[in-house]
């Protein structure tokens, strides 16, 4: 596509609509500009949100220019609505995907908007451009509806109550509602009969009571309840009802700097957030979420079992291993960061903490959910044994750098946790396993960390070893109860990580000058890393600081409270969104720190 000018829609403008299978971005504008179909990881049919219009958008705009513009959830819900108010009139457009009897069903979507107040003119453009705009897309009129098609795609239908006309390969709409008056329109596969028949508010009735029925069995109670449950329903959205992963993140190519080249894909699931998945959906009091995830993750282990370096860090939703990643050269991404990249080449990657955890993944499932089996605990040795042959490893890290592999804090972290947790499962549950072998590694690997990565000359610890850095996943000791989280060790290393790393509560992954990772970009903070500072802030007695910064950052959510990856200087979003790890880390931080602001006793987590 040529180069072209656009207003930019801002990552932060956007709610997030889905059916666990697939995700809508819907802007504060009324406009969907991104959304890939009939999976979270298929080629996107809308994707304006990484060029412009032309890239395919479903937009319906009542014409109010002054008009204040709002965005609400429905109540326990993902069930969105985008509001217009003007003294001429008011209007409602209520967005949502029918979450079916089905798990294979395919999506849909449905988009109803009503005049609440005035007689108000509404205008509709609906211009998918299929295979990431890619193919070229044609529309036809077939009866009350227009269908899109391009060759080697499935079509798709876009079906309304009101007359639909065609512009080129775009269908349009103008029409009047008066007051009380509504117009609903359902987009979905050509083939789906149910596009057509679709009964509204039948449909809006059983999603509402879907994702209600699902909110109240939350246990939590504390404070933040609110932003703790959209973080919840945020995660459930980006849950793989069919398979029980969870991706990354809703989006592919949404940059970490404005129009610089950081810019990837989180269609998938890593290993590394296992545990974190695990923990906050436990807590919260979602078993089944959290088994359902371990049974995935069973999976990905048991096809590892006989050669266990075969352990990726990330695959895709359904299981598969293959990631391959491309350039879309055709899109100039958002704000004009390019490339924009799909797949994810760091599959390839050799990243030794995902095996810590993994296995913490595993000894909290057992914990508080089901014990191992003797084929999974098989399987668990295997890779074990393996890390214990490997843990001295150079490796590309947490942070997946392009720059060559180094000797990380964080991986011999989490190789000790590994053992540490394999050892812990096998005395709780009276397991085998070859006891002086594992002890050795991990009394190994714990006095490698505090000779090689102890600064002497800073008294604190070093990100990497043999130089003078600092990262904020050494903010995970503590939380993995390597360190105590008063030991004075650990304190200087936090002061440290707060005087470099931190500002207004915004945690940076680590200083580009003193670890470069192979891009020239600059990057913003990383909410995740944000929320793990204040936990440790919690954690170290700190309770008012921790109190204090948690207050900000969640001041950083969007108006929806939702988060993205990262922030920028001003506390606005960058990266892919909304993040799953993010707002794990939000539950993790708000349980915490809640049970400290009450005086309760506070438990171990991850």
């Amino acid at each position: 596509m040529a180069e072209r000018q656009h207003d930019v829609r801002a990552i932060d403008a956007h709610g997030v609509i889905g059916d666990m299978r697939t995700c809508a971005l819907v802007a504060d504008d009324g406009c969907i500009d991104y959304l890939c179909w009939p999976n979270l990881d298929s080629p996107s049919v809308f994707t304006a949100l990484l060029d412009g219009d032309e890239a395919g958008l479903f937009s319906i705009v009542p014409e109010l220019p002054d008009a204040r513009r709002q965005q609400l959830y429905l109540p326990e819900s993902n069930v969105l609505q985008t509001r217009w108010l003007d003294d001429e009139g008011a209007v409602e457009l209520t967005d949502w995907m029918p979450v079916q009897e089905k798990e294979s069903a395919l999506p849909r979507l449905i988009r109803r908007v009503y005049a609440v107040k005035g007689n108000t003119r509404i205008r509709l453009k609906c211009s998918p451009r299929l295979d990431y705009a890619r193919a070229e897309t044609t529309a036809s009129l077939d009866g009350r509806s227009v269908v899109f098609a391009a060759e080697g795609q499935r079509s798709m239908r876009l079906v309304g109550s009101v007359p639909l006309t065609l512009e080129g390969a775009t269908a349009v709409a103008h029409f009047t509602l008066n007051k009380n008056e509504s117009a609903t329109f359902i987009f979905g596969c050509a083939e789906d009969r149910q596009v057509m028949r679709e009964d509204p508010e039948r449909c809006l009735e059983y999603t509402l009571a879907f994702w209600r029925r699902w909110s109240r069995q939350s246990q939590y109670r504390g404070r933040w309840r609110e932003l703790v449950m959209r973080s919840a329903l945020v995660l459930k959205l980006l849950v793989s009802r069919q398979h029980g992963s969870i991706a990354a993140a809703a989006t592919f190519g949404l940059p970490e700097s404005p129009g610089g080249e950081r810019n990837w894909d989180y269609r998938a699931t890593w290993i590394r957030d296992a545990s974190f998945t695990v923990y906050a959906f436990m807590r919260l009091g979602f078993k089944e979420e959290a088994h359902h995830f371990m049974h995935w993750v069973g999976g990905c282990l048991e096809r590892s079992s006989d050669i266990p370096h075969k352990l990726q860090i990330m695959y895709r939703l359904d299981g598969g291993r293959e990631l391959p990643e491309q350039e879309l050269d055709h899109l100039n991404g958002h704000g004009g960061a390019k490339p924009v990249r799909i797949g994810n080449d760091a599959f390839k990657q050799v990243q030794l903490d995902i095996y810590g955890e993994l296995m913490d993944a595993v000894y909290l499932s057992n914990k508080y959910d089901q014990a191992i089996s003797h084929r999974g605990w098989k399987t668990a040795i295997s890779l074990i044994d393996y890390l214990c042959d490997h843990w001295r490893s150079e490796d590309a890290g947490i942070w997946e750098i392009r720059s060559g592999n180094r000797h990380f804090l964080h991986s011999r972290l989490m190789c000790w946790v590994a053992i540490d947790r394999a050892i812990r499962l096998a005395q709780k549950r009276s397991l085998s396993m070859p006891y002086e072998r594992w002890l050795k590694a991990r009394e190994d690997i714990k006095e490698d960390i505090w000779t090689h990565f102890w600064n002497k000359e800073k008294g604190r610890f070093n990100a990497v070893l043999g130089q003078d850095s600092l990262d904020a996943s050494m903010l995970l000791m503590p939380l993995f109860r390597f360190v105590g989280a008063t030991d004075p060790a650990w304190l200087a290393t936090l002061d440290a990580i707060k005087e470099r790393l931190v500002c207004d509560g915004m945690v940076k992954r680590y200083d580009l000058n003193a670890t470069p990772d192979g891009l020239q970009s600059e990057e913003g903070a990383f909410t995740a890393c944000s929320f793990w500072y204040v936990e440790c802030l919690a954690r170290a007695g700190r309770t008012e600081e921790a109190h204090m910064e948690f207050e900000k950052l969640i001041g950083y959510a969007s108006p929806l409270g939702l988060f993205s990856e990262e922030l920028d200087a001003r506390g606005r979003h960058l990266g892919n969104t909304p993040q799953a790890l993010t707002h794990l880390a939000l539950i993790s931080a708000a349980y915490f720190l809640d049970r400290k602001l009450s005086g309760s006793e506070t438990h171990w987590q991850p």
